[in-house]
């Protein structure tokens, strides 16, 4: 997934605000919080553009458990967030109103149950990607 760079924040914004009025089900921080978790991501993988929704959520996981620590699954379940699914729907919510892009081979399915919330976050473990 890609941060887009050639919209102003201002068109940003109203998209978001469009997502927020279209689907309710994940708090508006969550949508920060990813966006936070892709500069994590593209910082540690020193990757400039598009990472793959794999990368994405290994990023996510080692910003959650760096920003929430032992809290982590905690914060994430209060922003409606309970499965990688759920990062899914956030990420291709931005994509389907342009404030990220995507490739031909990204797809909402590299979410799909990737790893297990509360082995992750409450083991605060070492987790294998299925």
């Amino acid at each position: 997934m890609a941060e887009r760079k050639s919209k102003p924040n201002i068109n940003k914004i109203f998209a978001l605000m469009d997502v927020l009025n279209k689907d309710k089900r994940y708090n508006p921080e969550s949508y920060s919080f990813v966006m936070s978790a892709l500069e994590f991501t593209t910082r540690k993988l020193r990757k400039k553009g598009h990472v793959t929704g794999l990368e994405l959520l290994v990023g996510i996981k080692e910003h959650a458990i760096e920003k929430f620590g032992p809290m982590a699954r905690t914060v994430l379940e209060h922003w409606g967030i309970k499965t990688t699914n759920d990062f899914g729907e956030i990420v291709f919510n931005m994509i389907d109103v342009g404030i990220l892009g995507k490739s031909d081979q990204d797809s909402k399915e590299d979410f799909n149950n990737s790893f297990d919330f509360k082995s992750t976050f409450d083991k605060g473990c070492k987790y294998t990607i299925r």
